[in-house]
């Protein structure tokens, strides 16, 4: 398969004027790939699926994965996400090496690069504004509402982070994000003092059904946190079928990973 490079427009570039010059960080689209349907670009061409777990072709995502490096300085860190809150060391990562389980990872040194797979979850990238440590965390709700943010947080300040900034990437919105109950609950019980339930609408015809606000429940967290400097949170994987992948749209789908690196 041709290893032709990724545009610039294939990727999403965080806005986010505090990341330090010091540290490089992008998200990819599903744009720009090999993939074939339903892992394709949603407009007839070749899907940038960078999932191996998805029963795509697995050359295909090698060879996506190949277009993705040429804009990395090191390999991504790919780790075993399971929707809970373990941090991993991003450096300990890598070909030859067991499979690290957990929803986040952290890096301190040049080159290593923090991966995360979503495909309507939630991804959140964290640098120190000294840009010596950063970080990234796949956030479901489970894990959202679990702490993986709060204790990517912590790990990055064991670490020797001072002040943190975070930038949310694309994930499914407020206007297509339909839950229950037990989803209000949990983050009810997550962010004491009521503010969790506003990030709930009730849906309309659905009796015991809502529709989740992540982006603001993930602020909310943050700041608990002490995490006040946040970015992001205006792309909707749902409702952009020609942009992103997502799982609640699509069922059978590729995923897109959000990356971030000290350079």
């Amino acid at each position: 398969m041709t290893q032709a490079a990724l545009a610039t427009s294939d990727l999403v570039w965080p806005d986010w004027p505090e990341l330090p010059a010091s540290v490089g960080a992008l998200a990819t689209s599903r744009d720009g790939g090999v993939s074939a349907a339903p892992y394709d670009d949603g407009k007839g061409g070749g899907g940038l699926n960078l999932g191996l777990h998805v029963d795509d072709d697995p050359e295909a995502v090698r060879a996506n994965r190949e277009r993705l490096q040429a804009w990395l300085p090191g390999r991504p860190a790919w780790i075993a996400q399971v929707h809970g809150a373990d941090v991993v060391d991003a450096a300990i990562v890598g070909p030859g090496r067991p499979i690290c389980t957990g929803d986040a990872s952290i890096a301190t040194a040049p080159g290593v690069v923090c991966a995360i797979l979503t495909a309507d979850c939630l991804p959140v990238l964290f640098s120190s504004l000294d840009g010596k440590v950063v970080g990234a965390a796949h956030a479901g709700w489970r894990g959202l509402a679990g702490g993986v943010l709060g204790k990517t947080v912590e790990a990055m300040r064991a670490a020797g982070a001072g002040e943190i900034t975070a930038w949310m990437g694309p994930a499914i919105g407020a206007d297509a994000f339909e839950v229950g109950q037990d989803v209000v609950q949990a983050f009810m019980a997550a962010i004491p003092g009521g503010a969790a339930r506003a990030c709930f609408r009730d849906y309309p015809g659905r009796s015991g059904k809502y529709l989740a606000d992540m982006f603001t429940l993930a602020r909310l967290l943050l700041a608990r946190d002490g995490v006040e400097r946040v970015h992001g949170g205006g792309l909707c994987t749902a409702s952009a079928a020609q942009r992103f992948y997502s799982y609640r749209r699509d069922g059978v789908t590729g995923r897109q990973a959000s990356l971030i690196w000290i350079r």
